[in-house]
C-alpha cells in the first residue's frame, strides 16, 4: 500500500509517501534531491518481514514536489518545518529515523530534540560540516570503469553519473538512472544555490546527545562529497551504533554496495525489535 500526500506547513507544501502500515520509519533525504534517492534501496528491505513498518518518504521543502515558503533560508527553519511535520503526520508516536547525507545532518539534530521519540536512528553517509566538500572527503578515485559502455551513454547522463561514482558500469547506470537521476534532474537549482544555507545558525550539536538505542552509521571509504573520518571521530563513542566504512562506495552507497546496506539496515531493525527485551 503506498499513498501520496500533500501538507501546508507555515507555507510550505510538503510532499511525502507512505509505503505500509505499523511503526513508523521517517526517512531524509539529502542536498537537492528527493524521497526516491532512499525509496527505492530501501523498499526491498520490508518484503520478507514479518513485522509491519509505515515508511515516511519525505521531499524536504523546495525539493522534489515540495515547495518552500520565503521564509525558508537555513536548516534552522528545515528543523523547524520538520519537526512540525512529525507533530502532524506522526502525532505522539516513537519511530526510527533514517537520513542521508544533509539528510543525515537534519537528523543529528532531531536526536538533539526529539531524542526520546526516536526508536532507531540510521545515518547513511551523514554530513558533519555544511557546505560543498567540506571536512576530510577522499579524491575521486574510480575502482570499475566499462569505458566502452561509458563513452555510448550521452554526454549529459555520462558527466551526471560520474560526476561522484565509484563504480560506474553498466548494472550501476541502471540502478543511478532509476534511484538517483530523476532527483538530480529535477533539482530547484535557484532554491539550492541561492536560497538556502545548509548550515544551522547557531551551535546545535554542542549539547550533543549520546543516542543509546540500537543505531546504524554506514559511511563510504570512498565518499568524496562528506568522506568517512570525521564521521568516526563524532560516532565512535555511541554505545549501541553499528558503524561500517564500506569499501568500494562513495557517496551513492545506497546503490553501490545495496546489498550491503539493505543487510545492515535490515540488522538494524532486528536490534530495534529486539532493544530492552533482557531478562
Amino acid at each position: 500500500m503506498k499513498k501520496a500526500e500533500r501538507i501546508d506547513i507555515d507555507g510550505s507544501v510538503l510532499y511525502y509517501e507512505i509505503h505500509g502500515s505499523g511503526t513508523p520509519i521517517l526517512v531524509i533525504h539529502g542536498w537537492g534531491v528527493d524521497h526516491v534517492l532512499m525509496s527505492g534501496p530501501m523498499e526491498n528491505i520490508f518484503s520478507l518481514r514479518h513485522r509491519k513498518y509505515r515508511r515516511v518518504y519525505l521531499d524536504l521543502p523546495g525539493m522534489g514536489q515540495s515547495t518552500a515558503a520565503p521564509s525558508v533560508r537555513t536548516s534552522d527553519d528545515m528543523l523547524e518545518i520538520i519537526l512540525c511535520f512529525i507533530d502532524r503526520v506522526l502525532p505522539g508516536e516513537k519511530f526510527i529515523l533514517a537520513g542521508e547525507s544533509y539528510g543525515g545532518y537534519l537528523s543529528r539534530a532531531l536526536v538533539v530534540k526529539r531524542e526520546a521519540d526516536i526508536l532507531g536512528l540510521c545515518l547513511l553517509c551523514p554530513a558533519m560540516i555544511p557546505g560543498y566538500r567540506k571536512g576530510r572527503v577522499a579524491e575521486q578515485v574510480v575502482l570499475e570503469r566499462d569505458g566502452p559502455f561509458l563513452a555510448s551513454l550521452p554526454s549529459r547522463d555520462r558527466d551526471a553519473f560520474t560526476y561522484m561514482s565509484i563504480v560506474q558500469t553498466r548494472p550501476q547506470w541502471e540502478l543511478f538512472r532509476k534511484e538517483v537521476y530523476p532527483a538530480v534532474l529535477a533539482q530547484n537549482t535557484e532554491f539550492l544555490g541561492h536560497t538556502l544555507d545548509g548550515a544551522f545558525t547557531y551551535d546545535i550539536f554542542r549539547d550533543r546527545k549520546i543516542f543509546e538505542r540500537p543505531a546504524l552509521i554506514v559511511l563510504g571509504k570512498q565518499d568524496t562529497e562528506v568522506g568517512f573520518r570525521d564521521q568516526l571521530d563524532e560516532f565512535c563513542d555511541y554505545p549501541r551504533a553499528t558503524m561500517c566504512v564500506l569499501d568500494k562506495a562513495g557517496h551513492n552507497l545506497q546503490i553501490e554496495q545495496k546489498r550491503l546496506f539493505q543487510g545492515l539496515f535490515r540488522d538494524l531493525l532486528d536490534r530495534v525489535e529486539s532493544f530492552g527485551k533482557v531478562n
